[in-house]
């Protein structure tokens, strides 16, 4: 949730203390477009992938689950989460290979799930608090995921620890993000964030490429140079939130997060420490999978100042005889870019903006606001979590909240407001519909059938009719949450880690057809 400031960082895992807060407080237009080109997605199948398939469209094909048999949800069982940390108990998308379920919380801990009965199968214990999203990525027989300081593999079928390798290089780094995985390398990439340092100095997110079966070392890309832009010791940067996608040509397409400090110093006013647009933060870049070595890279935000991070994964899609990527971020923008050589072919603001967006470049140019100046959206604000697309639309959770600068060292969230389901037209970005919802989406989308499934932060599920908008289900949670669900056949697994009022209880809920 989900930076890096503190608050965004809370945002990204559980949306933090503050959030948290505001939960408490708020518990107790609908339009169409043409649709565009109906081509399906990319949809590399692979198992146990977090995003529903290599492609990261969330889009999971094959559920019975469908308008005509929503409401046939029951809950078949629930399972207590116990995890402790800062920022709640979870926040990752749950996976499923071959009838068990592998989770893991906000303390790294990863478990076995039988699906239909909720059977905890194995549980591989670590206890090591997180930011999150985290979450696990399952193939070769073996659970991949990360603790705060390393990468590891546990055998499948036991929980047992097959390798672990340390990639964090000083206390300033962090890894909280899902693992990808492709043709027998796992990549996995450190960020400037941990639970005790939020983009602290020599702070560098970089990527690596891991052998599956060993975790020897394979290649490793910075997202942001070593040096940090000639200021180590003040600045920071980079970092994958989320797994890469991976097309049918070898190629894979990374969302790389915000430069540090944000704004700035007092020192250094507006990132002047960091000169430059800040390569390559904020940025869609593609690279070679087997090698690290790098085709093209697309930076949306400049020299970025708000904090406002490339987060989401990149999406493959194949709309209008264009293959595409889709990409969004806290700067509350979605962008299609041609796969092939990175151009932009669209791009569309969502939520709320009150004339900030260019204030990064603005910045690098010395030309700058006068404060106190409040910012929409903010770093809690945007689109936080992962969009889904059914091959026609994409279907984007967005997060009205703003950011209020009064210096350099001194920023307030405006608290994080309401929220939006949008859906845009692949081909050409056009509004079809948006829905508001009363609490922030900070969950990620799914996308089963004629439905995409959204979570809400006060806890509640609801299926929205793909072409409409319409609400067809909704169900409340019995907690708060900044996951989303994932959907199997007829179980439908909806993680509520967040239990921020009295009376709730982080819990896994599980739904099936018929109960």
């Amino acid at each position: 949730m989900n930076n890096r400031s503190s608050a965004t960082h809370a945002a990204r895992a559980a949306v933090g203390l503050l959030a948290i807060a505001v939960l408490a407080a708020l518990l107790g237009g609908c339009g169409s477009s043409s649709s565009g080109d109906s081509s399906e997605p990319v949809s590399l199948t692979g198992s146990g992938v977090p995003n529903g398939d290599l492609a990261n469209t969330r889009h999971f094909k094959g559920a019975a689950i469908d308008s005509s048999t929503v409401g046939e949800l029951e809950v078949a069982w629930k399972l207590p989460l116990k995890a402790t940390s800062a920022f709640g108990s979870y926040a990752a998308a749950p996976v499923i290979s071959k009838g068990v379920m592998y989770s893991q919380d906000l303390a790294s801990n990863v478990q076995a799930i039988e699906v239909e009965s909720g059977k905890v199968l194995w549980t591989a214990s670590f206890e090591q608090p997180d930011h999150g999203p985290n979450g696990v990525t399952v193939a070769e027989g073996l659970v991949f995921g990360v603790t705060p300081t390393e990468a590891f593999a546990l055998n499948q079928k036991t929980g047992q620890e097959e390798w672990s390798v340390e990639l964090a290089r000083n206390s300033k780094e962090g890894l909280d993000m899902a693992p990808g995985y492709k043709d027998g390398l796992v990549y996995v990439s450190t960020v400037p964030v941990n639970v005790e340092e939020f983009y602290g100095g020599n702070g560098v997110g970089i990527l690596w490429a891991l052998d599956a079966k060993t975790g020897k070392k394979a290649w490793k890309f910075n997202t942001v140079p070593n040096d940090l832009w000639g200021n180590p010791k003040v600045n920071s940067g980079g970092g994958l939130w989320y797994p890469p996608a991976f097309d049918e040509e070898g190629s894979m397409y990374i969302a790389v997060g915000n430069p540090g400090p944000i704004p700035g110093t007092n020192k250094y006013p507006w990132g002047s420490s960091r000169p430059g647009p800040n390569l390559y933060t904020d940025s869609i870049v593609k690279l070679d999978a087997k090698t690290g070595k790098m085709d093209w890279y697309f930076q949306l935000t400049p020299h970025d100042v708000n904090d406002w991070d490339l987060n989401d994964p990149p999406i493959l899609v194949d709309s209008g005889g264009k293959e595409m990527v889709i990409g969004a971020g806290k700067s509350g923008i979605v962008i299609a870019l041609d796969r092939k050589t990175g151009k932009l072919l669209w791009k569309r603001p969502v939520g709320m903006h009150n004339g900030h967006d260019d204030i990064g470049e603005e910045a690098m140019k010395r030309i700058v606001p006068q404060l106190p100046v409040e910012i929409l959206p903010g770093s809690l604000g945007g689109v936080i979590a992962p969009m889904a697309t059914d091959g026609s639309t994409v279907f984007v959770p967005v997060v009205n909240g703003s950011l209020t600068l009064s210096g350099q060292e001194e920023k307030s969230e405006g608290g994080p407001g309401n929220g939006e389901i949008v859906a845009l037209d692949l081909a050409t970005g056009k509004v079809k519909w948006k829905e508001e919802v009363a609490t922030p989406a900070f969950g990620y989308l799914t996308v089963a059938n004629d439905l995409v499934f959204a979570t809400t932060y006060d806890g509640s599920v609801s299926a929205f009719d793909t072409k409409t908008g319409t609400v067809v289900w909704r169900e409340k949670l019995p907690a708060g949450t900044n996951s989303g669900v994932t959907v199997s056949g007829e179980m439908l697994i909806a993680p509520a880690g967040v239990a921020a009022a009295a009376g709730q209880e982080a819990q896994i809920v599980a739904y099936k057809l018929g109960g």
